[in-house]
């Protein structure tokens, strides 16, 4: 019996087919205008009051070998923009969804690349291919919900570990090949990616009756199709040569204000083929907190830093305003990134400050990814100033800001999925033991100043005075000691704060005079002028949100602990006490032998 030959594709035969379509897609468009039914409907907010009616759940990464996985990252990369248009609509009851009303037609200029579709019998590479992953999980939501099916096309050809193979798959093709359905309730669709999963839920206020039994075909089995990325037959025009293929599986480096820490581990974390986004070439441009180490690709966001370094100027000094500014100044940044990313970039390492944003947009779904941490989270944050506000409600300060819940919500979320947490911070470390890489802070270079003979034991409080820093506690800590302490910062809690101590505002000489550096912080995410105590060999009394537990020289405390600080300080003025008597007998007795001899 003769094997029968493989069909090759032509280029007449595309261009047939090219010419069926568009007539068919003039056609529909026609039909559409004239079918007043297809609407388009908004989104509204996320809902905690409704419930789950129906949930599909489907894997990206399949079947696939080595050679076609940049189509896969293709089809990933299409299903992304596919979410943003879907997550959040609101169907009215009785009225008719439109898969293709509300993507819109899927080429380049909307954003779609090439990803994975399936014609002719073979999985070909085309603009927007992939979609019917997402058509596919609609339906299957729509059947679980008894939703009235208004148009459905199956697919020719079956792929193997799909919906097509249980009967509830739906192909669809701008614009004449559509999905449309219809629920007698009005419901919300949810739609969101991890790393692995696409999922789509539909969500209403009324729970959907039992069942109904409806004919799906019948299970399928599955084709052996064959791919055009691996195919080999160079005589047929689809066929890819290996020079086609994108550089697959890059990893993607977001970084915004610059970390020693940070730097030193993307540095040796990065191959050849990875990216570095950064707001712009710090070291080129001679602007210290954007120095990071480049790379052989690095892409810059300079209008949008430009912008933002003009407004940074404007920025209050404290309060709700300064903190909305500082967002909205993350988030364009976040945006402006999220245009640079390609789709082959399959692995993120993301700049804490910029992950709700890029959550919330969709742009991590269908990636993996880690979160380089120098702060608290935002829930955690916030339940930490409440804490401080309600042990100090005369504080001008400590309940000024609190983010917006959307946000709070969008790094939970993200943070839950992240890979891995890398971080220097130890109490960050603390709230995710299982998947933290805990780095080594960065001790800058030791100075060389001559150290001061001071009259009084001088305490230098490295920070301004506002109550998320622990002023009160060291306000109440001094309070009976006969002590010097020395300001580096502005007085946010009033003018009268320090009245009746001994303080003065602190200049660059602070580690010269300092006998102990001291940081009680509610809240403290980037520890540099303490590094630079204990690199100077300073004695150091921080609190554990300070993030230096485990450090040689630093003594560490309980957070809002007023009592233990005191009781530290005392022994560290004694002993200073102590050795400047010891000192003084030393001198004396070495000018009363000069003057015998």
């Amino acid at each position: 019996m003769k094997t029968p030959e493989k069909e090759i594709h032509t280029r007449l035969q595309a261009a047939i087919f090219k010419g069926k379509t568009s007539l068919l897609q003039v056609k529909r468009g026609f039909e559409n205008l004239a079918n007043r039914e297809i609407k388009k409907f908004a989104k509204s907010p996320k809902s905690n009051n409704l419930q789950k009616i129906a949930e599909s759940k489907t894997e990206l990464w399949t079947e696939a070998g080595e050679a076609e996985k940049f189509l896969l990252a293709g089809k990933v990369q299409n299903l992304r923009l596919a979410i943003q248009k879907l997550n959040g609509l609101e169907i009215p009851a009785n009225q008719i969804f439109s898969f293709w009303k509300h993507l819109g037609k899927a080429n380049r200029f909307n954003g779609y690349v090439v990803g994975r579709e399936l014609r002719e019998g073979c999985i070909v590479p085309n603009i927007g291919g992939g979609l019917c992953q997402i058509s596919n999980a609609l339906y299957d939501a729509a059947l679980q919900a008894n939703f009235e099916i208004i148009e459905r096309h199956a697919h020719t050809q079956v792929i193997a570990g799909s919906l097509a193979e249980k009967g509830r798959d739906a192909t669809v093709f701008w614009n004449y090949v559509d999905l449309r359905f219809r629920s007698s309730n009005a419901f919300q669709i949810e739609a969101r990616m991890d790393a692995n999963h696409l999922y789509v839920r539909f969500k209403s206020d009324k729970k959907i009756q039992k069942p109904i039994q409806i004919s799906r075909n019948g299970d399928k089995n599955a084709h052996n199709i064959g791919s055009c990325a691996t195919c080999g037959d160079e005589t047929c025009f689809r066929s890819l040569k290996p020079n086609d293929e994108i550089k697959f599986g890059k990893t993607a480096f977001l970084v915004d204000e610059f970390s020693p820490e940070f730097d030193q581990y993307i540095q040796q974390k990065r191959v050849e083929k990875d990216v570095l986004l950064l707001p712009i070439d710090g070291k080129r441009f001679k602007k210290a907190n954007y120095a990071w180490t480049a790379f052989p690709q690095t892409k810059q966001s300079f209008l949008t830093t430009i912008i933002r370094s003009y407004k940074s100027r404007k920025l209050a000094s404290q309060g709700a305003s300064r903190q909305n500014n500082l967002l909205e100044m993350s988030q364009k940044l976040a945006e402006s990134y999220a245009k640079s990313l390609t789709y082959d970039a399959t692995h993120l390492v993301i700049q804490q400050n910029l992950l709700p944003f890029l959550w919330k947009s969709g742009h991590l779904g269908g990636r993996t990814f880690d979160v380089l941490m120098t702060a608290l989270p935002m829930k955690n944050l916030q339940e930490r100033l409440d804490f401080a506000k309600n042990l100090h409600p005369e504080s001008e300060t400590l309940g000024d800001f609190r983010a917006e819940s959307w946000l709070i919500e969008a790094e939970n979320e993200a943070l839950k999925e992240a890979r891995k947490i890398v971080t220097s911070h130890t109490e960050i470390a603390t709230l995710f033991p299982d998947k933290t890489e805990l780095l080594n802070w960065k001790l800058p270079q030791k100075r060389a100043f001559r150290k001061a003979k001071n009259d009084k034991f001088t305490i230098v409080f490295p920070a301004s005075t506002v109550g998320r820093k622990g002023v009160y506690e060291l306000r109440e800590a001094i309070r009976d000691l006969d002590v010097k302490l020395i300001i580096l910062g502005g007085e946010l809690e009033g003018k009268d704060f320090w009245d009746e101590f001994d303080v003065e505002k602190g200049g660059d000489n602070w580690l010269e005079i300092a006998d102990l550096v001291v940081l009680p912080a509610f809240v403290e995410h980037k520890p540099r002028r303490i590094l630079q105590a204990i690199a100077n060999e300073i004695p150091v009394v921080v609190s554990k949100a300070c993030g230096l537990e485990n450090i040689i020289g630093v003594e560490v405390i309980k957070i809002g602990d007023a009592y233990e600080l005191k009781k530290i300080i005392e022994k560290h003025s004694s002993k200073n006490i102590e050795e400047r008597s010891t000192t003084a007998e030393f001198e004396h007795s070495s000018f009363a032998t000069k003057q015998f001899q």
